[in-house]
């Protein structure tokens, strides 16, 4: 994995913590450009990135480098708590979202779960994010309804669950094996990356 953020010192000791975890960083960029020439150069599993950076944002290195390989799983690690840099990250493609306070083991588990190619995202921001969605207006969450989308019943359940695929396929039961394809199901039907972006849409569009 390689890590994206303009202090020295916050690489130098996330990648410290990151390698307490046996998680193996091969590259560190300072600013978002150069994060975008790493990433095609290197094309690590993950790309842990801060969205506050010189030269190129955040969020414009997220869609240049899921533009170029959709399949890079990006986690945000910053302070930014503003839903617009929220809602512009997820939906450039990142996979999941975590506040700079995160504890070790949050910030392991989040890359963790990029690796298996789920989602975390901050409960605070989680809140957060699920009032300003449905703060949407109702001529955009209209237009939203016209998206042509057919989700099947057990689609819209897991859609509506937001855990790990283990934890659904408990509550639902049915294998983990099941959910994971109902879960590409309706990225596919949606025509997104990610399961916070299909969150993000269904919300909008009023499909949950």
């Amino acid at each position: 994995m390689i890590l994206v953020d303009d202090h020295a010192l916050f690489r130098r000791g996330l990648r410290r913590l990151l390698e307490h975890y046996e998680i193996e960083v091969v590259g560190e960029a300072s600013h978002g450009r150069a994060a975008v020439q790493l990433a095609s150069e290197l094309r690590p599993d993950v790309i842990v990135m801060d969205l506050s950076m010189p030269l190129m944002s955040g969020v414009e290195a997220i869609e240049q480098i899921v533009g170029a390989n959709p399949a890079a799983r990006i986690l945000v690690l910053t302070i930014t708590v503003e839903d617009k840099e929220v809602l512009d990250a997820l939906l450039a493609g990142a996979c999941g979202y975590l506040l700079k306070d995160a504890t070790a083991d949050e910030v392991a588990a989040g890359v963790h779960a990029a690796l298996a190619g789920d989602s975390m995202i901050s409960p605070r921001i989680a809140g957060r994010l699920v009032a300003r969605l449905r703060e949407t207006d109702r001529s955009r969450t209209q237009q939203l309804r016209e998206i042509d989308v057919d989700l099947t019943t057990r689609e819209v359940d897991v859609l509506k669950d937001g855990k790990e695929n283990s934890a659904i396929a408990q509550e639902l039961y049915i294998s983990p094996k099941t959910v994971k394809n109902h879960v590409a199901s309706i990225l596919d039907k949606l025509a997104i990356e990610n399961r916070i972006q299909a969150a993000v849409v269904a919300v909008k569009s009023g499909l949950v």
